[in-house]
């Protein structure tokens, strides 16, 4: 887009002029093709030239432009009483920019916040807006404005032959085409705008830092970028925020003129608070604040316990930051906080504007600084020629005077004897007509010999004077000694230290959400009706909680408010949530059906939390299990995950936890009396699936139902069995135990009678 609008940039800009010169009675018919394309192109560089981009001599766009010279015709100095803004914008909509009254407001109102420009070339009386809100500024009928002495730099040389003057909008009046700017203004105050095909991103700058390099550059015009980033080391923004992206992209982004910056709040520990003393470029204090809030509000910041803004005219960023211990790790805390909220920001560069050559253009560094001397040159040759033309005016007056004073009498008198003494006067002391009527135009009074002297005075030193402007315009290396002089005096009255620190930071990261949840005892409750709530502690007797009506106990566990808690269903569905987000066991729970969409007809069955890398033996009532690692049960969805494959007709078996998977038993007991142990390691690790078979029951007793496993269980292989059955148990270890044990798949060994219909097993 950008390469068609410069192509065609000058047909499209005199198109609109060929058509509006056609006689009256003449028509021109275009394709319609054709003509769409014209239209676009005059509109687009319309806005590219004439709205959006600024120029890279003055830095100005020409609405800021109109601005500053209707308030410089309004007398609107530095010195000046501040007038009303609405004034202002009315010089401006009717002599120069017939455009809307708000947008040349904002656009004034831009340039007079001091948290927007690094140099205001405004300067407000009244509500001009703040930080928190740069839009929240006062009408226009109440604000009162005047001109910055910064100002100056741009239309001190104005009326010094310095630019072009056009025709405004009606030809009733002339407005310059640019402003002389002393400084390089486009970068000292960078700008936004976005055109058609195109946008630009002008970081601010130092001044400076800039003249320094526009010093070292016209001492050395074949300096490289790399010589120049010695005096240019980044962007300066109006905030003492501090810009962290290192040298080398900062390098990168002066070689191409396109690339971001970024800035870092600047904070600092006081006592037991964090306090945020300054923000980044355009960063509103309550915005960050409600982010941080926000993340409270969901509890995913707990280490943080209290905000406040302290803000006023002396501290005009204070935002305090309470952490909820002493034992929170501040640099952690603010390396999360700067990843997730607006306490560090990236800003885009896009070093696009209008060239000397009148072209839009992204331009680097380097390029930028030789232009702009190039233009700042040209400048100042207009204006010494400008002032050689008015000395030689002079001298040629005052040579025509002096003919006069030394003929004083025969002056005298062909002025009271002739009809026509200036034509007389110009042929008997061959003068020119301007000689002659400058001649006639002399007060009596000043007819005094003093008169000669001072007139021989002022030719002296306008005779210097034009020696010494005819040297500067013939001795490029004189020009040169002149405009560095300007810039360093410009230096001095108006630049100040860097406000924006270059540091070297730790990359912002934003925590885990488990990682910010202090680690605490709690003890998760299921109910029988699918009701979830958390107790804090594991001391807890989760029987003798208070249950809905018709509701009881089914399930709890033991673990941490930041370890994952998952649920069972009877589809063999897991689904996974952190106890810290769960209501307090004082109350009677959240249903589950809240939090999660699980199958029709499903309940939940049981709690599981154990860490991450341990396992799980999970198996169903028709003899299948598998070992599963918990982190392969967790689920990041409403719907869960399908852990377990449960076959039409079988039940779940309560999973149990594995304590070492290589040395571990797996016991499993069915309803006929048949008990056999195999090694947990003769078992496969499966994130999902049916498992192996563990326990041998023949196939028409399964498919009759007559005989199913009644328990699964795991246990450590030094440990006791305990097989309940009724009231009655009996506890095999050694020996024993070892009588029962078997090959995976086996159909196992009978159990004695009266406890061969066992209800449960236990380890002891």
């Amino acid at each position: 887009m950008a390469s068609a609008i410069n192509a065609n940039y000058e047909a499209s800009t005199s198109s609109l002029w060929r058509i509006i010169k056609l006689p009256m009675n003449m028509t021109e018919s275009l394709p319609l093709e054709e003509y769409t394309e014209k239209a676009y192109l005059d509109y687009s560089m319309y806005v590219i030239l004439d709205r959006a981009l600024p120029y890279i001599g003055d830095g100005l766009k020409p609405v800021q432009r109109r601005i500053i010279y209707a308030m410089s015709e309004l007398g609107l100095s530095s010195s000046s009483k501040h007038k009303k803004s609405a004034r202002t914008v009315g010089d401006v909509l009717g002599k120069f920019h017939p455009h809307g009254d708000s947008a040349c407001y904002e656009a004034m109102v831009l340039m007079a916040q001091p948290f927007s420009y690094r140099y205001p070339l405004v300067d407000g009386q009244g509500n001009w807006g703040s930080p928190d809100d740069p839009k929240s500024f006062a009408a226009m009928r109440y604000t009162e404005s005047r001109l910055t002495p910064y100002a100056k730099v741009l239309l001190k040389e104005l009326g010094e032959g310095t630019v072009d003057w056009k025709p405004n909008f009606d030809g009733s009046l002339d407005e310059p085409a640019l402003l002389p700017a002393r400084v390089p203004n486009v970068l000292l105050n960078g700008g936004m705008g976005i055109a058609v095909g195109m946008a630009t991103d002008v970081p601010p700058h130092n001044l400076r830092e800039v003249v320094e390099a526009c010093l070292h550059l016209l001492d050395h015009p074949e300096a490289t970028l790399d010589d120049i980033s010695q005096y240019i080391l980044a962007p300066d923004y109006p905030t003492d925020a501090e810009i962290i992206t290192s040298h080398q992209d900062i390098i990168k982004m002066y070689e191409t003129g396109k690339g971001s910056v970024k800035m870092r709040a600047l904070w600092e520990k006081e006592g037991t608070d964090i306090v945020v003393s300054a923000l980044p470029y355009h960063t509103s204090g309550a915005k960050v604040l409600e982010q941080i809030a926000a993340q409270m509000r969901a509890k995913k910041l707990p280490m943080v316990a209290d905000l406040r803004d302290e803000s006023d005219h002396e501290n005009p960023t204070r935002l305090i930051i309470t952490p909820r211990s002493n034992r929170v790790d501040f640099n952690q805390l603010m390396l999360h906080l700067f990843a997730s909220t607006d306490l560090e920001r990236s800003y885009r560069v896009n070093m696009n504007m209008i060239g000397v050559n009148g072209s839009p253009r992204v331009k680097n560094l380097l390029t930028i600084l030789t232009e702009w001397i190039e233009f700042r040159r040209t400048t100042m040759i207009r204006r010494t020629q400008w002032r050689l033309d008015k000395v030689e005016s002079r001298l040629h007056i005052l040579e025509g005077l002096l003919a006069a004073y030394l003929n004083i009498d025969e002056v005298i008198e062909i002025i009271r004897t002739e009809d026509k003494p200036k034509s007389v006067m110009m042929k008997r002391f061959t003068l020119s007509d301007t000689q002659a009527e400058a001649i006639l135009n002399i007060r009596l009074r000043s007819l005094a010999r003093l008169e000669e002297f001072t007139l021989r005075a002022e030719q002296e030193e306008l005779e210097e004077e034009r020696d010494y402007l005819v040297g500067l315009l013939e001795a490029p290396d004189l020009m040169t000694a002149l405009m560095q002089e300007e810039l360093r005096d410009d230096a001095e009255e108006y630049g100040d230290d860097r406000r924006s620190p270059l540091v070297c930071r730790d990359d912002a990261k934003a925590l885990d959400e488990n990682a910010l949840i202090p680690s605490e005892p709690v003890t998760v409750i299921l109910s029988k009706m699918g009701w979830i709530r958390a107790a804090k502690g594991h001391d807890i007797d989760p029987k003798s909680l208070n249950y809905k009506q018709g509701d009881q106990f089914l399930s709890s566990v033991h673990g941490r408010s930041n370890q994952q808690v998952v649920l069972l269903d009877s589809t063999g569905r897991c689904y996974s949530l952190l106890p810290h987000t769960l209501p307090s066991a004082r109350g009677q729970g959240d249903p589950l059906t809240g939090r999660f969409s699980s199958p029709a007809g499903a309940r939940f069955l049981t709690a599981l939390s154990i860490k991450e890398d341990e396992f799980y033996f999970m198996g169903t009532d028709i003899g299948y299990g598998f070992l599963c690692q918990f982190k392969n049960m967790m689920s990041r969805t409403k719907s869960g995950k399908a852990t377990l494959t449960v076959s039409k007709g079988a039940k779940i078996i309560v999973p149990s936890k594995i304590t070492h998977a290589k040395t571990d038993l797996i016991v499993a007991v069915t309803s006929a009396g048949y008990l056999l142990i195999v090694d947990a390691n003769e078992l496969p690790q499966l994130g999902r699936g049916k498992g192996n078979k563990i326990i041998n029951i023949p196939a028409k007793l399964l498919k009759a139902g007559e005989e199913k496993v009644v328990a699964m269980i795991a246990m450590p292989i030094d440990s006791k069995l305990i097989i309940h059955a009724g009231k009655k148990y009996k506890t095999l270890s050694g020996v024993d135990l070892e009588a029962y044990k078997g090959e995976r798949g086996r159909r196992g060994k009978m159990l004695p009678k009266g406890y061969q219909n066992v209800s449960r097993l236990a380890i002891g």
